[in-house]
Protein backbone atom coordinates (compact mmCIF):
# COMPACT_ATOMS: atom_id res chain seq x y z
CA UNK A 1 0.00 0.00 0.00
CA UNK A 2 1.46 3.38 -0.71
CA UNK A 3 1.81 5.41 2.27
CA UNK A 4 1.43 9.09 2.22
CA UNK A 5 4.97 10.02 3.75
CA UNK A 6 6.84 13.24 2.37
CA UNK A 7 5.94 14.61 -0.90
CA UNK A 8 7.23 16.92 -3.70
CA UNK A 9 4.08 18.59 -3.89
CA UNK A 10 0.13 17.91 -2.45
CA UNK A 11 -3.34 18.14 -4.11
CA UNK A 12 -6.35 18.53 -2.21
CA UNK A 13 -9.92 18.21 -2.83
CA UNK A 14 -12.01 20.37 -1.56
CA UNK A 15 -15.75 19.55 -0.44
CA UNK A 16 -15.31 17.02 2.67
CA UNK A 17 -11.37 17.43 2.80
CA UNK A 18 -10.32 21.24 3.29
CA UNK A 19 -13.89 22.16 4.04
CA UNK A 20 -17.50 21.49 4.64
CA UNK A 21 -19.77 19.58 2.12
CA UNK A 22 -22.72 21.37 3.91
CA UNK A 23 -21.52 24.63 3.05
CA UNK A 24 -21.19 23.94 -0.43
CA UNK A 25 -24.59 22.61 -0.91
CA UNK A 26 -26.75 24.59 1.56
CA UNK A 27 -25.25 27.88 1.26
CA UNK A 28 -23.60 28.16 -2.61
CA UNK A 29 -25.79 26.10 -4.58
CA UNK A 30 -28.87 27.08 -3.58
CA UNK A 31 -27.33 30.93 -3.75
CA UNK A 32 -26.63 30.50 -7.52
CA UNK A 33 -29.57 28.15 -8.33
CA UNK A 34 -32.01 31.14 -6.81
CA UNK A 35 -30.48 33.80 -9.40
CA UNK A 36 -29.33 31.82 -12.29
CA UNK A 37 -31.95 32.67 -14.63
CA UNK A 38 -32.20 36.20 -13.55
CA UNK A 39 -28.23 36.53 -13.44
CA UNK A 40 -27.75 35.26 -17.20
CA UNK A 41 -30.66 37.95 -18.10
CA UNK A 42 -28.77 40.59 -16.80
CA UNK A 43 -25.61 39.35 -17.58
CA UNK A 44 -26.05 38.90 -21.60
CA UNK A 45 -22.08 39.51 -22.32
CA UNK A 46 -20.58 37.42 -19.83
CA UNK A 47 -23.34 34.86 -19.99
CA UNK A 48 -22.80 33.95 -23.87
CA UNK A 49 -20.08 31.85 -23.74
CA UNK A 50 -21.77 29.74 -21.07
CA UNK A 51 -25.04 29.30 -23.11
CA UNK A 52 -23.62 28.64 -26.41
CA UNK A 53 -21.00 25.57 -24.52
CA UNK A 54 -24.27 24.56 -23.03
CA UNK A 55 -26.52 24.66 -26.53
CA UNK A 56 -23.63 22.29 -28.13
CA UNK A 57 -24.20 20.11 -25.51
CA UNK A 58 -27.63 19.68 -26.10
CA UNK A 59 -26.87 19.44 -29.45
CA UNK A 60 -24.86 16.26 -28.81
CA UNK A 61 -28.05 14.78 -26.72
CA UNK A 62 -30.22 15.89 -29.48
CA UNK A 63 -32.23 18.04 -27.49
CA UNK A 64 -33.71 21.10 -28.44
CA UNK A 65 -30.64 24.19 -28.37
CA UNK A 66 -31.86 27.58 -28.46
CA UNK A 67 -31.05 29.85 -25.53
CA UNK A 68 -34.43 29.05 -23.50
CA UNK A 69 -33.60 25.56 -23.82
CA UNK A 70 -29.93 25.78 -22.87
CA UNK A 71 -31.17 27.85 -19.66
CA UNK A 72 -34.31 25.27 -18.91
CA UNK A 73 -30.91 22.88 -19.42
CA UNK A 74 -28.68 24.77 -16.89
CA UNK A 75 -31.04 24.75 -13.92
CA UNK A 76 -31.82 21.29 -14.43
CA UNK A 77 -28.02 20.07 -13.79
CA UNK A 78 -27.75 22.69 -11.14
CA UNK A 79 -30.74 20.67 -9.68
CA UNK A 80 -28.91 16.95 -10.28
CA UNK A 81 -25.79 18.33 -9.37
CA UNK A 82 -24.28 17.54 -12.34
CA UNK A 83 -20.37 18.20 -13.39
CA UNK A 84 -21.19 20.29 -16.47
CA UNK A 85 -18.50 22.61 -17.34
CA UNK A 86 -20.76 25.18 -18.28
CA UNK A 87 -22.44 25.25 -15.25
CA UNK A 88 -19.71 25.26 -12.97
CA UNK A 89 -18.32 28.01 -14.83
CA UNK A 90 -21.83 29.92 -14.47
CA UNK A 91 -21.98 29.16 -10.91
CA UNK A 92 -18.20 30.30 -10.11
CA UNK A 93 -19.44 34.00 -11.67
CA UNK A 94 -22.52 34.47 -10.19
CA UNK A 95 -20.88 33.51 -6.96
CA UNK A 96 -18.11 36.58 -7.87
CA UNK A 97 -20.97 38.60 -7.44
CA UNK A 98 -22.24 37.21 -4.27
CA UNK A 99 -18.50 37.28 -2.23
CA UNK A 100 -18.52 40.83 -4.14
CA UNK A 101 -21.42 42.01 -2.04
CA UNK A 102 -20.54 39.69 1.10
CA UNK A 103 -23.89 37.91 0.45
CA UNK A 104 -21.97 34.49 0.80
CA UNK A 105 -18.60 33.18 2.13
CA UNK A 106 -15.94 30.60 1.69
CA UNK A 107 -15.30 27.68 4.49
CA UNK A 108 -12.59 26.04 5.84
CA UNK A 109 -12.15 23.51 8.60
CA UNK A 110 -9.47 24.83 11.07
CA UNK A 111 -6.83 21.99 10.62
CA UNK A 112 -6.69 23.19 6.84
CA UNK A 113 -4.68 26.52 7.34
CA UNK A 114 -2.87 23.88 10.59
CA UNK A 115 -2.09 21.73 7.64
CA UNK A 116 -1.41 24.64 5.08
CA UNK A 117 0.88 25.94 7.43
CA UNK A 118 2.79 22.60 8.14
CA UNK A 119 2.95 22.17 4.23
CA UNK A 120 4.34 25.35 4.04
CA UNK A 121 6.77 25.09 6.45
CA UNK A 122 8.10 21.82 4.71
CA UNK A 123 8.41 23.39 1.40
CA UNK A 124 6.06 21.55 0.15
CA UNK A 125 3.52 23.53 -2.62
CA UNK A 126 -0.60 22.87 -2.35
CA UNK A 127 -3.08 22.78 -4.97
CA UNK A 128 -6.18 22.60 -5.42
CA UNK A 129 -8.24 19.98 -7.59
CA UNK A 130 -12.21 20.48 -7.47
CA UNK A 131 -14.99 19.66 -9.92
CA UNK A 132 -15.97 23.52 -9.47
CA UNK A 133 -14.38 26.04 -11.65
CA UNK A 134 -10.64 27.78 -10.85
CA UNK A 135 -12.81 30.88 -10.67
CA UNK A 136 -15.02 29.42 -7.83
CA UNK A 137 -12.08 27.98 -6.31
CA UNK A 138 -10.32 30.67 -5.75
CA UNK A 139 -12.99 33.05 -4.91
CA UNK A 140 -13.79 30.28 -2.30
CA UNK A 141 -10.12 30.63 -0.86
CA UNK A 142 -10.19 34.64 -0.90
CA UNK A 143 -13.42 35.02 1.56
CA UNK A 144 -12.81 32.33 4.42
CA UNK A 145 -13.61 32.97 8.13
CA UNK A 146 -9.98 32.91 8.04
CA UNK A 147 -9.70 35.49 5.74
CA UNK A 148 -7.69 35.14 2.43
CA UNK A 149 -5.72 32.18 1.61
CA UNK A 150 -4.91 32.49 -1.28
CA UNK A 151 -0.64 32.73 -0.56
CA UNK A 152 -0.87 29.09 1.13
CA UNK A 153 -1.86 27.64 -2.47
CA UNK A 154 0.31 26.68 -5.84
CA UNK A 155 -2.49 26.83 -7.46
CA UNK A 156 -5.47 25.05 -9.03
CA UNK A 157 -7.15 22.55 -11.09
CA UNK A 158 -10.95 21.73 -12.26
CA UNK A 159 -12.55 19.46 -14.54
CA UNK A 160 -11.95 21.65 -17.57
CA UNK A 161 -8.56 22.21 -17.38
CA UNK A 162 -7.35 18.68 -16.03
CA UNK A 163 -11.11 16.36 -16.37
CA UNK A 164 -13.18 14.21 -14.44
CA UNK A 165 -11.83 13.54 -10.71
CA UNK A 166 -12.71 9.59 -11.19
CA UNK A 167 -10.47 9.45 -14.15
CA UNK A 168 -7.01 8.42 -14.00
CA UNK A 169 -6.02 10.48 -16.95
CA UNK A 170 -6.63 13.50 -15.07
CA UNK A 171 -3.95 13.31 -12.82
CA UNK A 172 -1.50 12.68 -15.45
CA UNK A 173 -2.67 15.94 -16.48
CA UNK A 174 -2.37 17.54 -13.13
CA UNK A 175 1.36 15.77 -12.68
CA UNK A 176 2.60 17.24 -16.45
CA UNK A 177 0.63 20.87 -15.32
CA UNK A 178 2.69 21.19 -11.78
CA UNK A 179 5.96 19.52 -13.20
CA UNK A 180 6.28 16.74 -10.11
CA UNK A 181 6.72 13.31 -10.95
CA UNK A 182 3.66 11.45 -10.06
CA UNK A 183 4.46 9.13 -7.37
CA UNK A 184 5.70 12.11 -5.93
CA UNK A 185 2.94 13.98 -5.51
CA UNK A 186 0.27 13.66 -2.92
CA UNK A 187 -3.79 13.35 -3.64
CA UNK A 188 -5.68 13.66 -0.25
CA UNK A 189 -9.84 13.22 -0.92
CA UNK A 190 -12.86 12.03 1.20
CA UNK A 191 -14.10 9.94 -1.96
CA UNK A 192 -12.39 6.94 -2.33
CA UNK A 193 -13.20 6.27 -6.53
CA UNK A 194 -11.62 10.03 -7.15
CA UNK A 195 -8.25 8.15 -4.63
CA UNK A 196 -8.67 4.76 -7.12
CA UNK A 197 -8.33 7.21 -10.42
CA UNK A 198 -5.37 8.92 -8.56
CA UNK A 199 -3.39 5.86 -7.69
CA UNK A 200 -4.23 4.12 -10.84
CA UNK A 201 -2.11 7.30 -12.88
CA UNK A 202 0.63 6.15 -9.50
CA UNK A 203 -0.07 9.22 -7.35
CA UNK A 204 0.18 8.59 -3.49
CA UNK A 205 -3.06 8.70 -1.56
CA UNK A 206 -4.78 9.80 1.80
CA UNK A 207 -7.99 9.72 2.37
CA UNK A 208 -9.64 11.98 5.08
CA UNK A 209 -12.93 11.00 7.05
CA UNK A 210 -14.16 13.45 8.94
CA UNK A 211 -16.74 12.66 12.15
CA UNK A 212 -18.72 15.71 10.77
CA UNK A 213 -19.11 14.46 7.36
CA UNK A 214 -21.29 11.66 5.57
CA UNK A 215 -18.99 8.76 4.58
CA UNK A 216 -19.96 8.17 1.01
CA UNK A 217 -19.28 5.16 -0.43
CA UNK A 218 -16.29 3.62 0.44
CA UNK A 219 -16.40 0.43 -1.00
CA UNK A 220 -12.95 -1.23 -1.32
CA UNK A 221 -11.97 0.37 1.82
CA UNK A 222 -11.30 -2.37 4.99
CA UNK A 223 -11.34 -5.45 2.41
CA UNK A 224 -7.61 -5.86 2.16
CA UNK A 225 -5.33 -6.78 5.03
CA UNK A 226 -4.89 -2.75 5.06
CA UNK A 227 -7.46 0.01 3.97
CA UNK A 228 -6.83 0.73 -0.10
CA UNK A 229 -6.08 4.12 0.91
CA UNK A 230 -4.17 5.30 4.57
CA UNK A 231 -7.05 7.05 6.39
CA UNK A 232 -6.95 10.30 8.76
CA UNK A 233 -9.53 12.41 10.79
CA UNK A 234 -8.63 15.37 9.50
CA UNK A 235 -6.22 17.12 7.30
CA UNK A 236 -2.85 18.51 9.99
CA UNK A 237 -3.33 14.34 10.49
CA UNK A 238 -2.13 14.02 6.87
CA UNK A 239 0.60 16.44 6.92
CA UNK A 240 2.17 15.51 10.09
CA UNK A 241 2.24 11.77 8.36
Amino acid sequence: MTRPGPARAVVLDIEGTTSSTAHVHEVLFPYARERLRKWVADHEDEAKDVLRETRDQLRLEGAPDDDAAAIRALERWSDEDRKAAPLKRLQGMIWAEGFAKGEVSGHVYPDTLDALREWKLREVPVYVYSSGSVQAQRLWFAHTQFGDLRRWLGGHFDITTAGPKREADSYHVIADGIGVPAEEILFVSDLVQELDAARQANWRTALVSRPEEDPGDTSGQGLETEPAHPVFADLLSVALA
